[in-house]
């Protein structure tokens, strides 16, 4: 980067910053030429997702420079403030450096710049003070760890948090290449988001193709959307967030083992079953199914799981805890479906039954991929 390499550029990047706090009007005017790119981009990529932010949803770091300056007032008033080496400090209780040297937390620059900490402790204060929030997450890389755990000393230390309110950090780790360093393209730079997408809906669409040559070209490229979108949100929510994991397109676009495709076209065969059949799904939503079989009950018995798994991804912010669920849901239809003959059953009643308990997994595998921002197709 031309900031680590160019010691006076790195200066004058450093100088535009206090610019930038300081409300220098011509360093504004290239700051909000630069914002609305960005922008632009990430509505890009946000509706390629299906993420629903707006621009009304988002605060950017600088849209706390006005509480900057009321941060510094608010520590020297309550007598946290100190000054070290030039710059204005916090020395938070129980941080200490690698010489056992209380470390410090620092608010206010030897050039008069705010730090990352400034604006941090400013967005707690507008967070709990403007909004009323009483849990904030923060969804930062795990080497944030230490700076955000100070923050919350600090924040909590000064009556910003009050001991209800819960600071959380969801901590994630990297997604690694083949050689497992920082995923990079193959001339050595950042991967971009939106290319990323796009050659996974390519590569999609050639395994849909091949899947199910049937589907008219626009069944196609509706499908190869949500399976190439759906799998790399899958690969990432389905891994521990805390741990690093490899990036692998053969692997995440595969229609077996724990993918996005493969539940995707778990889901896709239970609705085939109601089309071949001529059946509407909604006619068997009375039915109280009869467990006879060992593999009903195992599948009633996962069904009846959901709800905990739910609120197991929730409380422990962990989406990976939902995905195995739901992994284990397919992989428990897939052992009934073979085990139960569902539309050759040996009686209307069990015919019923299976058709009943085959609905209410496709609506538990719909809704879980929902919940995960993964979208369900009828027919792949």
């Amino acid at each position: 980067m031309k900031f680590e390499a160019d010691d006076s550029f790195k200066e004058r990047a450093r100088q535009r910053v206090v610019k930038l706090q300081g409300g220098d009007a011509e360093t504004l005017r290239l700051w909000k030429l630069l914002v609305a790119e960005s922008m632009a981009y990430f509505d890009r990529v946000y509706k390629t997702l299906g993420v629903l932010l707006t621009h009304d949803d988002l605060m950017g770091e600088s849209a706390y420079n006005t509480l900057l300056p009321k941060v510094v007032e608010r520590l020297e008033k309550s007598g946290a403030l100190v000054r070290s080496d030039g710059a204005d400090v916090v020395f938070p209780e129980g941080f200490v450096n690698r010489d056992n040297e209380p470390l410090p937390l620092i608010i206010r620059k030897t050039d008069g710049g705010y730090n990352y900490a400034t604006s941090d402790l400013a967005c707690v204060i507008d967070r709990v003070e403007r909004i009323g929030c009483d849990v904030l997450v923060y969804v930062v890389g795990s080497p944030q760890a230490q700076h955000l755990e100070m923050i919350k000393s600090v924040a909590r230390s000064s009556g910003w948090l009050k001991d209800d309110d819960a600071m959380v950090h969801v901590a994630f780790g990297s997604v690694l290449g083949s050689d497992r360093k920082m995923l990079k393209s193959r001339s050595g730079e950042t991967v971009k988001l939106d290319a990323l997408l796009a050659e996974a809906v390519e590569r999609a669409a050639n395994a849909v193709r091949e899947k199910n040559g049937g589907l008219s070209s626009e069944e196609q490229a509706t499908v190869a959307r949500q399976v190439g979108i759906g799998s790399v949100k899958y690969a990432d929510l389905s891994t521990d967030r805390i741990k690093d994991y490899v990036f692998d397109w053969d692997r995440m676009l595969s229609f077996d083992g724990n993918t996005a495709p493969y539940l995707q076209y778990a889901h896709a065969r239970i609705c085939s079953i109601f089309r071949r059949a001529e059946i509407d799904r909604t006619s068997v939503r009375t039915v109280t199914p009869t467990l006879g079989h060992e593999s009903e009950r195992a599948l009633a018995m996962r069904l009846l799981q959901f709800d905990t798994a739910v609120w197991d991804a929730l409380d422990k912010y962990a989406p990976h805890r939902l995905c195995t669920y739901l992994y284990e849901l397919a992989s428990e239809f897939s052992s009934f479906y073979e085990q139960c003959p569902v539309l050759k059953a040996d009686n209307e009643q069990i015919r019923q039954s299976r058709l009943a308990l085959c609905d209410l997994t496709a609506r538990v595998m719909q809704q879980g991929l929902d919940l995960l921002g993964i979208e369900a197709p009828e027919q792949m």
